[in-house]
């Protein structure tokens, strides 16, 4: 207590003199610069300043140092005043107490944009005083005051007050000097995250010449994670910067070892940041380098890893996006949009050259694996045209290239290619060009089956063989001439055991096993009693099931007989009887079938936009089982990314995707069908009027008859879909625009809101008699609602319905709706739709929805009689609509207008109203500017 009381006696003078007697956090209202004032002392302002500036009472020094901004406002003024306090600053940027550095650096960005307004050699005297401040405090040893300057270089950065030169010659070579091999740990990890914030506001001169093979080595640091974490999440902005060509010659090797980490952390930030990475390389290396690099982080050990490759997994694939094969490109404001068909047309004419000439070189080559072949063989294909493949296909030399561009495997009469159609072989792609029609390659597919076929029998012969070597011995045979016993039967099946993987011996082993049975049955034939031979009716004779099972064991007992080829356990050579070769065709045919289903199926997910286990991926994420393994929001992060992957795959392979969106629309989480419904009509954009109308309309449908949190984003992007349809089945969701009205909680105005905004957009996509029949009732509905901000934009959708109206000139119609609105709001028992009345007559007047002569008909005596209501509100607007708009057209501004006295009158009663407000707009002048009265209402 001793030492306390002490304090305070010492530092009571000072307190006195400093102009704060009680200081404290509640006195935030005290002027700071309250020190400067005269007192007893006799000193200047400026020796005042230097006297608690440097006080021994560290509470001074802090009250100075917080005070600094307000002192250099009193002090701007004269130069040398200015220059001395400048002074004053550098000095007490050397103070001992880590708290004055700390609320000295505070107050450094705001000094320096006050300099920055108000000072002519602001970047002088800021480089000057203030830089080596920032720049000095980045290396202090207290941690307070470090991060405090870290926080105040970035601050000057995003601000623009820092030149290139003190970026280059004062901040770069601290940083660098604290991110060297024998620089402290937690300096150099500070270190690592300013540089990697400070890359983004650099040049990608600056970047280049002083930080990139300084980023590169802390990407290789072995013995700090941290260090390589930083560089990791921050991979992305620095591609970004530095571009493709430093990207790929120096980075590509770095981002292959961060991915490729022993922690998870740096390999998750790898697959967090691979889609910024992505759109700095070029299609080749996305193609062949990124994509099987992708592949691994999604098969990780790390489910946080597989997690947040899955979650970039789509926007991965976006980066594959062309406009020149979707056809589609995103305008300023970030719509979607169709290439001008100037272009594609022009576009148009290259493919069908490309295509002839390519066509060409398919009838050169001669080989049924050009036209057709599996998925594994044609995805290698397709990253031989668009860049090397990293892993060559195996057993597949007929469609390698070799360096120089031919291939391999040409029948050996085709001459060779010259140089112009190898260029044309190389690069041509359908992902570049849209597809000529395809030839006919059924006799193709024949020829292809029969390889197949043969191969199969040559492998199978092989098999025998081996089998035959190994197990001769062993083998029981069965004589085809004479009938087999259920025991040589047995042997045989037990021998056969061992080789169950082959398929022909389990068909062989399913056959034998219906012989057993068949001979199992005939010996209880036999040995069964005339009573029950003479019940069958038919003695001696075998029953149904006797024959079946008797051409069930011939046929096993040709089979037997069969060659070698077609069996391991045959011993007589017999030639093929009919009922074998019949059974060879049927299995054969069966086989042929199903390769054939399989095919189909296989190719209605082929593409050869992007690689293709990239797209199996992405179709695995409505797998349940990623739900459980991965991610159980993993069905969403699908969804949302839907609309890229289709635009980059395009329209002609929307059937690789139609079965997962379809799933996706099903969903249980109401979370995945809300993400689809609010990008079903980008999707539509993508797809065009055809494939909208075939697939996406009954899911639309499906979304109109959802939850609430899933037709809100139908409801939000309705006009957007419906001009996408045709007229006529456009016209079918004029029967269902009412159901919008039924919400699963009344309370949800927004939705209704959100429906009088649609519709005011949605009255031009139909005819005049349907927006009379179908939207003039729902708006009349909203515009009684219970909510003010729905009866407020469903004012403006009757007025819209009103022009639409005149504009096509159905003034039957028009005339008709205006007693409507007259029968409704102005006689209407509630002020607040006689309110409404005035406001709805003010904004015909404006938008000129009708001509004037048929408003003051029908309209204006209507409007005229609210002038005397009782309600201050009703007459407010009145005197509005009068006084601003009305009084306002020619056609009741000129003097001899039929109209002209009514109005006077009316003004002149509602310029002598008891209510100020009303008398106010009655006599304000109508074009100077008002508040709105949108809150009246």
């Amino acid at each position: 207590m001793a030492g306390l009381s002490l304090y305070f006696e010492d530092g009571h003078d000072d307190l006195d003199d400093f102009g704060f007697d009680d200081y404290g956090s509640e006195c935030d209202g005290i002027r700071i610069t309250a020190f400067l004032d005269a007192g007893q002392d006799n000193l200047t302002p400026l020796g005042r300043l230097e006297k608690y500036a440097f006080s021994e009472n560290v509470f001074n020094r802090q009250i100075v140092a917080r005070g600094l901004l307000d002192v250099l406002r009193e002090f701007s003024d004269n130069e040398n005043d200015f220059i001395s306090v400048m002074e004053t600053v550098a000095r007490m940027s050397e103070d001992g107490e880590p708290t004055v550095r700390a609320e000295l650096m505070e107050q450094v960005p705001n000094i320096a944009m006050f300099l920055h307004e108000n000072r002519p050699n602001f970047p002088e005297a800021f480089s000057r005083y203030l830089v080596p401040i920032v720049v000095r405090y980045l290396t202090d040893p207290n941690n307070q005051v470090r991060k405090t300057s870290q926080a105040a270089l970035l601050v000057l950065l995003e601000q623009g007050l820092m030149s290139k030169a003190d970026m280059e010659g004062k901040v770069c070579p601290v940083l660098l000097e604290l991110t060297e091999p024998s620089s402290d740990d937690d300096y150099k990890i500070e270190a690592v995250a300013i540089m990697c914030k400070l890359v983004t506001m650099l040049t990608k001169d600056t970047v280049e010449h002083l930080l990139l093979l300084r980023f590169c080595e802390l990407c290789s640091d072995v013995r700090l994670f941290q260090v390589r974490k930083v560089c990791a999440a921050n991979f992305g902005e620095v591609c970004s910067i530095v571009g493709q060509e430093a990207t790929e010659k120096l980075l590509m090797t770095k981002f292959f070892d961060l991915c490729s980490d022993s922690l998870w952390g740096i390999r998750k930030a790898c697959a967090e940041c691979f889609m910024v990475v992505s759109n700095c390389t070029s299609p080749e290396v996305r193609r062949s380098k990124l994509s099987p690099l992708f592949i691994n982080l999604i098969s990780d050990q790390s489910r946080w890893v597989r997690q947040a490759a899955f979650q970039s997994l789509g926007r991965f694939i976006s980066t594959f996006a062309n406009p020149s094969i979707t056809g589609l490109h995103f305008c300023e404001d970030g719509t979607l949009c169709e290439i001008p068909k100037i272009y594609s047309e022009s576009h148009r004419k290259e493919v069908t050259t490309s295509n002839s000439s390519n066509r060409r070189n398919a009838s050169i080559d001669g080989s049924p694996d050009s036209l057709i072949q599996p998925r594994s063989e044609q995805l290698q294909s397709t990253s031989v045209l668009t860049g090397p493949p990293s892993h060559p296909p195996e057993g597949n030399s007929s469609t390698q290239p070799q360096e120089d561009g031919t291939s391999l495997g040409h029948p050996e009469h085709s001459g060779p290619l010259s140089h112009q159609q190898k260029d044309e072989c190389t690069m041509f792609n359908s992902f570049n060009f849209w597809r000529a029609p395809l030839p006919d390659i059924t006799q193709e597919l024949e020829l292809l089956r029969e390889e197949k076929r043969d191969e199969v029998i040559e492998k199978r012969d092989e098999t025998m063989r081996e089998t035959e070597g190994e197990g001769k011995e062993d083998v029981p045979s069965l004589d085809s001439q004479g009938p087999a016993t259920s025991s040589q039967i047995q042997k045989v099946l037990d021998c056969l055991q061992p080789h169950l993987d082959d398929p022909d011996v389990q068909a062989q082993v399913k056959v034998l096993s219906a012989a057993l049975k068949a001979a199992q049955l005939e010996s209880q034939t036999e040995d069964a009693d005339e009573s029950v031979s003479e019940s069958n009716g038919s003695t001696g004779s075998p029953t149904s099931d006797e024959l079946s099972a008797m051409s069930e064991l011939s046929l096993t007992d040709a089979q037997i007989s069969d060659s070698p080829s077609s069996s391991p356990v045959l011993v007589d050579d017999s030639e093929h009887s009919s009922e074998e070769s019949d059974l060879i065709e049927n299995v054969e045919g069966d086989k042929d079938s199903d390769t054939a289903k399989m095919w189909e199926e296989e190719k209605s997910k082929v593409q050869n936009v992007i690689p293709q286990q990239l797209l199996d991926q992405y179709l695995s994420m409505t797998d349940p089982a990623r739900a459980q393994t991965v991610d159980t929001e993993i069905a969403k992060h699908c969804a949302f990314s839907l609309p890229g992957v289709a635009l980059t795959l395009g329209r002609q392979n929307w059937h690789c995707l139609k079965d997962t969106y379809e799933t996706l629309a099903t969903d249980v989480q109401w979370k995945v069908r809300r993400t689809l419904a609010f990008s079903i009509h980008e999707l539509a954009v993508i797809l065009g009027d055809q494939l909208t109308a075939a697939d996406l309309v009954p899911i639309f449908n499906g979304f109109l008859k959802d939850l609430d949190e899933v037709r809100i984003g139908v409801l939000r992007h309705l006009y957007d879909f419906l001009k996408l349809l045709h007229a006529d089945k456009r016209r079918e969701y004029l029967y269902q625009l009412q159901e919008f009205m039924v919400t699963d909680n009344s309370r949800n105005w927004r939705f209704r809101y959100e429906l009088a905004e649609q519709l005011i957009l949605i009255i031009e996509l139909y005819s005049h008699n349907d927006v009379y029949d179908y939207l003039r009732q729902i708006a009349l509905n909203l515009c009684s609602d219970k909510v003010s901000e729905v009866r407020w934009i469903s004012y403006k959708l009757v007025v819209e319905i009103l022009q639409k109206l005149y504009a096509c000139e159905a003034h039957d119609l028009g005339l008709n709706f205006i007693n409507e609105l007259i029968m409704s709001f102005c006689h209407c028992p509630k002020w607040v739709g006689r309110q409404a009345f005035a406001f709805i007559c003010q904004a015909i007047v404006e938008e000129d929805c009708m001509h004037m002569e048929q408003f003051a008909q029908h309209l204006l005596p209507s409007l005229l009689s609210l002038s005397s209501d009782p309600v201050p509100n009703v007459r407010v607007l009145v005197a509005k609509a009068l006084r601003q708009s009305v009084l306002e057209k020619p056609y009741f501004k000129d003097p001899g207008s039929a109209y002209s006295d009514e109005l006077e009158e009316a003004l002149s009663e509602l310029r002598m109203d008891k209510d100020r407000d009303v008398q106010f707009f009655a006599t304000l002048d109508p074009n100077r500017n008002v508040m709105d009265t949108a809150a009246l209402i």
